[in-house]
């Protein structure tokens, strides 16, 4: 039968099911298609705090949230348009997020009374009135999954564990999707199991034909690839972008990277990726706690690496002491803190940026830490580049505040010229050659950053260790005036960074706007998809976004005194709003969340609306 095709110009697709469903497997491979296929993508997966949650309950639900458009887009979508829910728990979930008349595709087979019972369904929704705003298309996946694969050598159990290559395939038919990279995964992954393999790519394909044959579906949609600036194009979530950024950092600096690290949710995909690169130098140690790792990290940069260690909150307080002892040695570090919702364990898959009073003042004593914070998931890949520059340039740990959006949100990435990445400099002490003594804490008039003196270097013997030192000589000191110069000089090499960094950019088309946005991390999609709304709507108001938060650009303050209002959205209760009102003396409007999920762009132009009819 012939279909008719519809031009969309961009969808929100959800696959809502069970952790043991594939949701994100099935989000990944949809990404990837989209991904070759040329659209602008944006995706948010959401997986339960548990490991292993009880099959069919609410807190078992896993779901991967997939925005594509023929234009750039800037988040994953407030609300789907099309939600897969592969059983009673993943429609009760998700279901009031869905907008009216949003298409709704239902796996029938797991609506049995024991699912609905778990749920608190009294009734089955597919019976009555509770889905009549929805286009819903009730299938029996399951069933239609193991009849495909009826002539295969499988068990059932593992026929029907294939019912999300089904779903993947009918909605690549549905989208009109490209589908080699698919079979090309599935017969890599599954290749030492070929029977398997063969399963999986025959229920993919049945979930194409099914939509190209059934009436359950009379319209296809087509979105066109988007027009991005020429360039070579790769899909990239934040973590794998940040261990790029660390690879490119040893590339351009010629200094070994060293990464200590304890695997801790959500940011373990930095370890297992940089494994992968030891032809690039790398070396990687999976410490047996977070303390060991971050005192290795040290360690080797003690020796000449550039030491990285990688964590989230939790890691972060057991990492302070060592922190501190960065600050007093002034070596290098790399510290990325992916932000998880707290406190304590909190809520380890889930999204917060709840820690940047931590690692603004999480440590003893005055021990100050440069902050670059990235704002998209390829913008990773930069943030750990400029976090590397400044640590290696000013002799200083830095700690970079990614977050667990960032780190499991993808987008196609420009990849860099070789060319425009910044070359970063060790310079690495000489001894005198005048035969003078080596002064390890004889600073450089610009940076004041100290020389940094590979051990064992004749001539460049010197103490090392968290007890204060002597200005210059470097030898341990208990004299309260050098205390004293020690704390200031420490704190005014952080300070002068300022001039090393570009001043914040301030996005004001008409130069007329009396309200500011003000953003930090992972917000900026959200907050910038919502000035989009608020200005095609008529209103004016200026955008500007934070990536250095200690120390702040040199502009700041005049950027904040040019608007009538300042509006600080943060997913935590006022942070960096505090840290502003504090130091520039600017009561800005602070805006908050904290649900573990990204702003809502519709939401935050609702209030940046409200705050321009105040004005």
């Amino acid at each position: 039968m012939t279909k008719q095709v519809q031009q969309l110009d961009r969808v929100i697709i959800r696959f809502a099911g069970d952790s043991g469903d594939g949701m994100q497997l099935t989000g990944d491979r949809f990404t990837q298609e989209t991904a070759s296929f040329g659209n602008d993508l944006s995706t948010l997966p959401n997986y339960p705090a548990e490991i292993r949650a009880p099959a069919g309950t609410l807190p078992g639900v896993s779901s991967f949230q997939l925005h594509f458009a023929d234009h750039d887009i800037l988040t994953p979508g407030d609300a789907p348009n099309v939600l897969v829910a592969m059983n009673p728990a993943a429609l009760k979930a998700n279901l009031p997020d869905l907008p009216r008349g949003a298409d709704l595709i239902i796996n029938t087979d797991e609506f049995t009374k024991r699912n609905l019972a778990k749920v608190g369904y009294e009734t089955n929704p597919l019976d009555d009135d509770a889905l009549d705003a929805y286009q819903v298309h009730a299938l029996k996946l399951t069933s239609l999954t193991v009849g495909a694969l009826a002539g295969f050598e499988i068990s059932k159990k593992d026929a029907e564990r294939a019912k999300n290559m089904f779903a993947l395939g009918l909605l690549s038919w549905l989208y009109h999707r490209p589908t080699e990279q698919t079979v090309a995964f599935l017969e890599q992954k599954f290749g030492k199991k070929p029977d398997i393999m063969k399963a999986n790519i025959a229920a993919f394909q049945a979930g194409w034909s099914y939509g190209e044959t059934t009436e359950d579906f009379s319209v296809s949609y087509e979105i066109k690839p988007a027009k991005l600036s020429p360039g070579l194009y790769r899909n990239i979530t934040g973590n794998i972008a940040l261990a790029y950024g660390l690879v490119a950092a040893g590339t351009q600096s010629g200094l070994p990277i060293f990464l200590g690290s304890y695997p801790i949710t959500p940011a373990s995909d930095i370890l297992h990726e940089l494994s992968k690169h030891k032809r690039f130098g790398i070396k990687t140690f999976q410490a047996e706690d977070e303390i060991a790792a971050v005192g290795a990290a040290l360690g080797a940069s003690f020796g000449g690496s550039l030491g990285v260690t990688t964590t989230s909150g939790p890691g972060v307080a057991l990492k302070s002491e060592t922190i501190g002892l960065a600050v007093a040695t002034e070596l290098p570090l790399v510290v990325i803190d992916v932000q998880r919702a707290g406190p304590s364990t909190g809520l380890p898959t889930k999204t917060e940026q709840a820690d940047l009073l931590m690692v603004m003042y999480g440590r003893n004593g005055e021990s100050p830490v440069p902050i670059v914070a990235p704002q998209s998931p390829s913008d990773c890949f930069f943030a750990a580049l400029e976090a590397a520059r400044i640590a290696v340039k000013y002799r200083t740990p830095v700690i970079v505040l990614s977050d667990g959006y960032l780190a499991n949100g993808s987008e196609p990435w420009r990849l860099p010229d070789i060319e425009d990445l910044p070359v970063i400099a060790p310079d690495f002490a000489t001894a005198p050659a005048d035969g003078t003594e080596f002064q390890p804490f004889k600073r450089d008039p610009e940076t004041l950053a100290r020389p940094w003196a590979i051990p064992g270097t004749p001539g460049l013997e010197h103490r090392i260790g968290g007890l204060e030192k002597a200005d210059g000589s470097g030898n341990i000191s208990y004299d309260s005036g050098n205390h004293d110069l020690m704390v200031r000089l420490r704190q005014a090499k952080v300070t002068g960074i300022a001039n090393d960094i570009p001043p914040l950019h301030v996005d004001d088309p008409t130069g007329s706007a009396r309200v500011l946005v003000l953003g930090w991390g992972g917000t900026y999609g959200s907050i910038a998809a919502a000035v989009r709304r608020v200005r095609k709507s008529g209103g004016e108001i200026a955008q500007a976004h934070l990536r250095h938060l200690n120390p702040f650009p040199a502009n700041t303050a005049e950027v904040l005194r040019s608007y009538d209002k300042v509006i600080v959205p943060e997913i935590n209760l006022g942070q960096l709003a505090l840290l502003l009102r504090g130091k520039y003396l600017v009561d800005v409007i602070s805006y908050n969340r904290v649900r573990g999920l990204p702003f809502k762009a519709e939401e935050l132009a609702d209030v940046i609306g409200d705050v321009i009819a105040s004005v």
